[in-house]
Order: C-alpha cells, then structure tokens, then sequence
C-alpha cells in the first residue's frame, strides 16, 4: 500500500493576491511526499523530484532581494516561496531539469513550508541523507 504525506507550503497572507497570479491557493501550493519521489504543487506549477535524489535537506534563509514566488538565478538555485520565513533548502545529487518560463537546472531547491521541522524529518526518513560517511 502506497502512502503519501502531504506538507502545506507557507504563503503569508502579504503575498497570497501577487500570488494568485501564478494560480498560488491553499489548495494548490502544498509538497506530497511519496514512497520514491515528491510532489511539489505551487499554483500553476507542478514537479516530481526522486527522492534517491536528495543529498541534504535544511533550514535556510530566502533572501528579501530574491523575491517572492516562482524564482531562479539561473545558476541551480530555484525557489518556490510565499514567504520568507519556515524556508526549506534541499540540496540534489544531480541538478534537476525543471521549467518555470524556460527550462533551467535546478541544484538547490528552496521551498517555504508550514512545518518545515516535520517535512525535513519526513525527507530525511525517506532518502539515505543520513548514510554519509561520518
């Protein structure tokens, strides 16, 4: 039997009509985690990431420069975030191929969560992070 878990993604109620631009709801912006892989719905915005793929999940800072919403630097950092607060960074193995308004790699992913202790608990539990030589 298959289980999913599902995490709510943080949208702070400043940003949520920007982000209804993007299609970016309570009901659309949430992470889905899966036996081998996770779900990551924000909005209009929709991705699958293996979970063999992780090497790290943590804490982390969203700077304020960087914006709000669907974002890329273009060099393997993309955030999906509706606050700057409860930010997740999970870091891949391999960059990720993903597609915002054009295609772009994707190494680090950061995503603001409403219990971000739980997901990263719930990530950790589901990928060998915790297997790195000590």
């Amino acid at each position: 039997m298959t289980t999913t878990k599902r995490f709510s993604l943080a949208i702070s109620p400043v940003w949520r009509p920007a982000l209804l631009l993007l299609g970016v709801t309570p009901k659309r912006s949430y992470i889905e985690m899966g036996e081998e892989d996770f779900h990551v719905c924000f909005g209009r915005l929709e991705y699958y990431f293996p979970l063999e793929a992780v090497e790290d999940a943590k804490l982390s800072n969203w700077p304020l420069w960087a914006g709000i919403g669907a974002r890329t630097n273009f060099r393997g950092a993309v955030g999906l975030v509706g606050t700057y607060v409860n930010v997740v960074k999970i870091t891949f193995k391999e960059p990720q191929q993903l597609r915002l308004l054009v295609r772009t790699t994707c190494k680090e992913l950061f995503l603001s969560v409403e219990d971000p202790h739980a997901f990263i608990a719930a990530l950790k539990k589901h990928t060998p992070v915790h297997a790195k030589a000590a």
